[in-house]
Parts: structure tokens; C-alpha cells; sequence
């Protein structure tokens, strides 16, 4: 099969300069090789990918930001629509809305929005994609306030299966703007997100260090502590090892309501312990955005496991607090995202996106730069996790999936993967797109 020549868009061949660039993606584990790379401009040109992929049998994948550890963004053999160029974006200060590309990465989003002191729910690094981040949920620092990114896209406009262009809000298509609202891509490409907008500029925010010795009741006194925090509060709990290669334990907290109220609710948090280091401070949203990037360089290879903590017992700290001396490299951590506040308090069956409880979302992260410590970081990661297992709910971030199977992705949506499998089958029956966390048309 000759890579496509009926299309308008800039097509990148495997003999042309640029064509393993343009295939590279986030996560160095993955190296595929696409028939060809599209990269498309507006929605006309991904419709004509996409009926280009149909009509000539080829497996489709779709790249946004290209961070998603899976590697869905790059196919091999086929067709592989390149989305990054599309970021252009608009923004309402009076209607506190936001129209923007799936090319756009999260820090380029927060730059626009923040020139009128607004910003949408996104993730905690500022190099992530917006449209795999939101397709998926979009778990962040003010998601306890305003809820998950998915919960603030208000509309779309998206290219189904068919190739046809097609405009997605609460009174056109509602069952698509639901599937799209957590559905991961299984259901159209979208080619434009709008967002709801809220109030947001500075924050309180940084880190509380603490000796290892106390891990422990640290870990207990942060989880008494969120169970009755105020909403303008969100927070994470960061296990590895420092520079010298010894464990550590850090509190992130990030307020994004007035300063001075949080530093009173912040201060029993400050006080315990106390920490060793403390760099909490009022600091500009853009800036606290950008915190974590030196920790995550392109170009590294990563392998990740993942699942929802709902009840940190004390065999669950005892699990945890066993896998952190054993930890690799100062590169590895684990990290326990709140999912808490307004994200939990949505309803199940509200959007795809169906884990609305107060839980911490438990990801262990490994990266490592050298090929020949692959099988060493893979084994100890999967091992770390069968130690954690029996403490996790049966669900997870769907963000977080590598490739590990159908059962994975039923649990990334429990009660709602019947009502998406039904939405695949009316949108995508053919399964056009199944290069992600597929589910499958029912």
C-alpha cells in the first residue's frame, strides 16, 4: 500500500527528513513506524485522514500533545494523524469560555487563559496534551473547587468515524459530549475544545518535607486533615527517594482560594511534624503549573502502574511504606493524587468518567533513561504494584493504562462501559478508532 498522495495536508513519508521526529513520542519505550503522518491543519484535513484510513483498511492513531504513556498517539503501518500544529485558541473573559486546538499543550492553555486571570481544570505538568488529558478526565490542582477537566468541556467540535464534521454541546449530540466528557477518543476525533473558564491567578502552594522516620503518622495526619478540608484545597502526597538515594516523604498542597484563608486552614498541615522543609508560598498559577517539568524530560522511557486508594489503612501504609526503601533511582516515585471535593461529589453516571468518591489516585511512575535498565525498572514497577493490589479499589485513571488488557480498561469505567460500548456502536461500529483504551462497539 503507498503511503496517501489525495490528501491536502502536509504528509510525512517514512524516506522523508523528519519522519522519526515527527513520530516520537513522550513515553521513549514506544518507537513505531506510521505509513504516513498527516498533519492536519483544521478538521477537513483529519475527516480526509480518517476516510483515507477507512477506505484503505489501515489502523488510525490520533496525536495531540503525544503524552500518553501507552504510545496510542503512533501506529505502526498505518496512519497517523498529527494534531500538535492546531493550536490556535480563543478566549471569552465576559462569557469565561475557551475555544482551543487539540495541539495545544496544557502550559500553552494556561499562558492564554491567564493573560484575563482564568483558567480550566488541567492536569499538574505543564507539557501534558489538553485533549488526551481531558478525553480522559483530568485529574489537577483545582479539581476539588471546579471539578475534573472533562466536567468544564462544554462543547466540541469533533469528526466522527465517517468523516463527517460535527458541532457537540448540551443541545447538539448530548449522549457525544457525555462520551467525550472521560470516553478516552473511543468515540471521534475532536478538533476543537471549549471550556468553562473559572476566577484563578495566584495560588498558595508548595511543598512540606518530612524526615522519613515519620512517614507514618504523616501519611495519617495529611489523610484526617483532606477528609475535612475546604474545597479550595488541593493536595498530593509525593514517596521516593531524595538526591542521596535515601526514602522521602513530601506533601504537595496547592490553595486557590484567597491567601490569607489559606494560610489559617494551612497551618495545623504546616505546624505537624513539624516538616523539615517548607516552601509553601503565594506564587502565580503559571508558575505552579510549570513546577514539576524538570522532573519529566522528553526522551526518557517509562512504564507506569496505576490504580484508585480509597482507604489508607494501616495495612495499605505498611504496603507502601515497605515498596519506598526498595525504589531504584531518585527518578522513580509513587504519587497519590487527591480526587476529592466537587470531582467527587458529580454523580456517576454524569459523564464517562465514573470514579466519584474521595479516594487518591495511585500512580507508580518509573523512568529511566539507560535501555538496559528496562527489564529492572518494568519488574520492580509491576512488583510494586502486586504489593499494593489487594489495597486498591477495582478501578482506574484511565490516563494512567498502559497496555494491559481488555479487563483494564472495564475497570477505567465500571458502571459506564455498557453505556459507552453503546455509544461506540452508534458512533464508531466499525471500531475505527481502537488504537486507545478501547471499548469495543456493543
Amino acid at each position: 500500500m503507498a503511503a496517501p498522495t489525495d490528501i491536502t495536508a502536509d504528509v510525512i513519508r517514512p524516506d522523508d527528513p523528519g519522519y522519526d521526529d515527527a513520530r516520537a513520542v513522550f513515553n521513549a519505550m514506544i518507537d513505531r513506524r506510521p505509513l504516513a503522518i498527516v498533519r492536519c491543519r483544521d478538521a477537513r484535513d483529519v475527516a480526509a485522514g480518517i476516510r483515507y484510513a477507512r477506505d484503505h483498511d489501515l489502523v488510525l492513531s490520533v496525536r495531540g500533545g503525544g503524552h500518553g504513556v501507552a504510545g496510542n498517539a503512533v501506529c505502526d503501518g498505518g496512519i497517523m494523524l498529527d494534531l500538535s500544529s492546531m493550536k490556535n485558541v480563543t478566549v471569552d473573559p465576559a462569557q469565561r469560555t475557551a475555544h482551543a486546538g487539540p495541539g495545544l499543550l496544557l502550559g500553552e492553555l494556561d499562558a492564554a487563559t491567564q493573560r484575563f486571570g482564568l483558567a480550566t481544570p488541567l492536569g499538574v505538568m505543564s507539557g501534558t496534551g489538553i485533549a488526551g488529558l481531558t478525553l480522559g478526565g483530568g485529574l489537577g490542582w483545582c479539581n476539588s473547587r471546579y471539578g475534573l477537566t472533562c466536567d468544564n468541556l462544554i462543547g466540541a467540535e469533533v469528526v466522527t468515524a465517517d468523516g463527517d464534521i460535527v458541532h457537540v454541546g448540551p443541545d447538539e449530540h448530548p449522549d457525544l459530549l457525555w462520551g467525550l466528557r472521560g470516553g478516552g477518543g473511543n468515540l471521534a476525533v475532536v478538533t476543537s475544545f471549549i471550556y468553562r473558564l473559572h476566577p484563578v491567578s495566584s495560588v498558595l502552594a508548595g511543598a512540606l518535607t518530612h524526615p522519613w522516620v515519620a512517614a507514618r503518622d504523616v501519611l495519617r495526619h495529611h489523610h484526617a486533615f483532606m477528609a475535612s478540608a475546604p474545597d479550595e484545597l488541593a493536595s498530593a502526597v509525593s514517596l521516593g527517594l531524595d538526591a542521596a538515594g535515601a526514602p522521602a516523604v513530601t506533601i504537595i498542597v496547592c490553595w486557590s482560594g484567597d491567601p490569607a484563608e489559606g494560610e489559617r486552614v494551612l497551618r495545623p498541615l504546616r505546624s505537624f511534624g513539624p516538616p523539615i522543609g517548607d516552601s509553601i508560598g503565594v506564587l502565580p498559577y503559571l508558575d505552579w503549573q510549570r513546577t514539576p517539568d524538570p522532573g519529566f524530560p522528553r526522551g526518557r522511557l517509562h512504564y507506569w502502574k496505576s490504580g484508585y486508594l480509597r482507604h489508607l489503612t494501616d495495612a495499605a501504609l505498611d504496603a507502601l511504606l515497605a515498596i519506598v526503601p526498595t525504589i531504584p533511582t531518585p527518578a522513580v516515585g509513587i504519587g497519590l493524587q487527591g480526587l476529592r471535593g466537587a470531582a467527587a461529589r458529580v454523580p456517576v453516571d454524569a459523564t464517562a468518567f465514573p470514579h466519584r468518591a474521595e479516594q487518591y489516585d495511585l500512580l507508580i511512575l518509573a523512568q529511566w533513561s539507560d535501555p538496559a535498565r528496562t527489564d529492572e525498572h518494568v519488574g520492580w514497577t509491576r512488583a510494586a504494584f502486586d504489593a499494593l493490589r489487594p489495597h486498591l479499589e477495582d478501578a482506574v485513571y484511565v490516563n494512567n493504562l498502559g497496555t494491559e488488557g481488555p479487563g483494564r480498561v472495564r475497570s477505567a469505567y465500571g458502571p459506564n462501559h455498557a453505556r459507552l460500548a453503546a455509544l461506540k456502536h452508534t458512533y464508531d461500529p466499525a471500531n475505527v478508532f481502537r488504537l486507545n483504551q478501547n471499548v469495543p462497539p456493543g
